[in-house]
């Protein structure tokens, strides 16, 4: 099979995968990349996409995605996993109900409690209908992402 996008490395481009590929330091999938990068590079091995995908336990398919975005994107973007365009589940929480959930929850807690607990903020988000349901980790991600997480504060 003919190939449309060619990758051709630099010389400075081959010492940085190489480099990556020996420092070990990376994700698993960055020095993957990397590896076959530098075996489909025309001026090097030039391994077709099948033998590639056989060595590197991959699909065909995703060799030859790697080479479209290096040609496209650069060598960086052939390095990375391939961000979604459309993600499968839309978020919960959009800043807007964020700013409600750290509102409600720096807010004075019900009578007859110290402190908002998890569930007790997801019930006050569905009954406020900020959402119509959410599960108490949902509340307990949000909080940590924004570090806004005064149920742990002064425990113990």
């Amino acid at each position: 099979m003919r190939k449309k996008y060619i990758v051709r490395l630099t010389v400075k481009e081959r010492d940085e995968l190489e480099a990556l590929i020996k420092k070990g330091k990376a994700s698993a999938y960055r020095i993957r990349h990397a590896h076959i990068l530098l075996k489909v590079d025309a001026e090097g091995p030039n391994w077709t996409d099948e033998q590639t995908a056989q060595a590197f336990a991959c699909h065909a398919n995703t060799v030859r995605q790697m080479r479209q975005r290096f040609v496209e994107e650069g060598w960086e973007a052939a390095l990375q996993r391939k961000k979604q365009a459309n993600p499968s589940r839309s978020r919960l929480l959009d800043g807007e109900k964020e700013a409600r959930l750290i509102a409600i929850s720096r807010s004075q807690p019900p009578a007859g409690h110290n402190r908002w607990t998890l569930c007790m903020l997801a019930d006050k988000l569905v009954e406020l209908r900020v959402v119509n349901s959410i599960s108490d980790q949902t509340v307990r991600r949000t909080l940590k992402k924004t570090n806004s997480n005064p149920i742990c504060e002064n425990v113990g």
